[in-house]
């Protein structure tokens, strides 16, 4: 199913929700600095850049070119995180991925176009921030070995989801040959 909007094509699955993808982009493979960016609607605020497939187009190739669009990286695409599910009253299903970055742009589409900035953060303190605004994008972090520390407790406290659900909702992740670096997935 899609949904045709100004400029944009979305993508539904057959159960009604918005197929999306996003990466949690860290500076190193140690994983302990995560890239965040000022969302489009609140500029104040730093979310996970990702965005919703286009038709016929992979999840992995979705979260390669939303982070290239949105944070101006490039890397590795690594390891599915799992499938986010939040069913609120806008439904999306989100692919997440993590991905190591090896090339950061100086301008990038968002950057000019409207804008948007990125910042690097530590994981415990992207957590804090992601919960205040966007909470499904701190269970993203939380799907990390070892996220939460003593000073992260309350941030990640699985009690507190906000009516969230946030699921592995298939054993077998889709089949997508991302062991390339992301400039090969970006046609830009």
């Amino acid at each position: 199913m899609m949904k045709y909007k100004p400029n944009q094509t979305r993508t539904y699955d057959g159960e009604g929700f918005k197929r999306r993808a996003a990466c949690l982009c860290f500076r190193n493979e140690k994983e302990d600095e995560v890239l965040l960016v000022s969302s489009s609607r609140h500029p104040d605020q730093w979310i996970v850049p990702g965005g919703g497939m286009e038709p016929e187009e992979e999840p992995c190739g979705t979260a390669v070119r939303e982070v290239f669009e949105e944070a101006g990286v490039k890397g590795k695409l690594g390891r599915l995180l799992g499938i986010f599910e939040y069913n609120q009253d806008r439904k999306h299903r989100t692919y997440v991925y993590t991905l190591i970055v090896t090339e950061t742009l100086e301008d990038w589409e968002d950057s000019v176009n409207i804008g948007r900035k990125r910042k690097w953060f530590p994981v415990d303190e992207a957590l804090k921030v992601l919960q205040r605004h966007k909470p499904v994008h701190a269970e993203y972090l939380r799907q990390l070995p070892n996220t939460c520390s003593p000073t992260c407790s309350s941030v990640c406290d699985p009690t507190n989801n906000n009516n969230l659900s946030s699921q592995i909702t298939d054993n077998n992740p889709p089949h997508c040959d991302c062991s390339t670096e992301s400039t090969d997935q970006v046609n830009r």
